[in-house]
């Protein structure tokens, strides 16, 4: 059975591949490893082998391995659904927040985002597919809260984010990328200085790196099936 890192390396060459084959210069993917639900100790194995940002979903499970793993210079991203009572615990430990999708929720996390931390980055969720299962605000709401997210004193709005509909076809995984894509352009244009697609999974990393990701978000790949 392969080690964690092992498999974090079979990721880093897959990447790698995957930026070469599409022609982007080395190193302009970030991969975020997606350490929800798993224990402290496969934390430790992926740190050991170079990993240093991490993407949490549960608040409470992400604060306690943030305050273990203190002082060892990660960076740590929330991607989850955000509820109203967790904004300030989000807001004091994390860098990044990928899944902002209602302006109460950007509005509280400037409004609680602790005055000795630099500001809080920010993504954008987006859902592409109209999934209902799933969060995120319709392309026709970006505007108007990538307006009032730019606003806020201690965010820094840096990109967009989506989880699209599984889809095996390697070609039909790249549409909603693309989609994104397309918004992401549209609010540069409109003057918004972007510099993060958040996009691509184990399953469909290389479809979203074709299309621009810059930052992958991998978990079972690396940490193994859940059981």
């Amino acid at each position: 059975m392969s080690t964690i890192a092992q498999r974090l390396s079979a990721v880093r060459a897959k990447i790698s591949q995957a930026e070469g084959r599409a022609g982007r210069p080395a190193g302009s993917v970030k991969l975020l490893a997606v350490s929800k639900t798993r224990p402290l100790a496969d934390l430790q194995a992926a740190i050991a082998a170079g990993q240093t940002a991490f993407g949490e979903s549960y608040v409470q499970e992400a604060v306690a391995k943030i305050t273990a793993l203190a002082g060892q210079g990660l960076e740590w991203h929330f991607i989850g659904p955000i509820q109203s009572n967790k904004t300030a615990l989000i807001a004091g430990h994390f860098a990044w927040v990928h899944s902002v999708d209602r302006a109460k929720i950007a509005q509280r996390l400037s409004d609680q985002r602790p005055a000795d931390l630099p500001p809080l980055n920010v993504c954008l969720q987006l859902n592409l597919s109209g999934e209902a299962s799933k969060s995120g605000i319709h392309p026709a709401e970006l505007p108007e809260l990538a307006a009032l997210v730019a606003r806020l004193p201690n965010l820094c709005l840096r990109g967009l984010m989506t989880i699209p509909a599984p889809e095996a076809d390697p070609a039909k995984q790249r549409q909603p990328f693309h989609d994104l894509r397309q918004l992401f352009e549209k609010l540069c244009q409109d003057g918004y200085a972007l510099d993060t697609l958040s996009m691509g999974m184990t399953d469909d990393l290389e479809a979203a790196i074709y299309e621009g990701a810059t930052i992958v978000r991998i978990g079972t790949a690396i940490f193994g099936a859940r059981d």
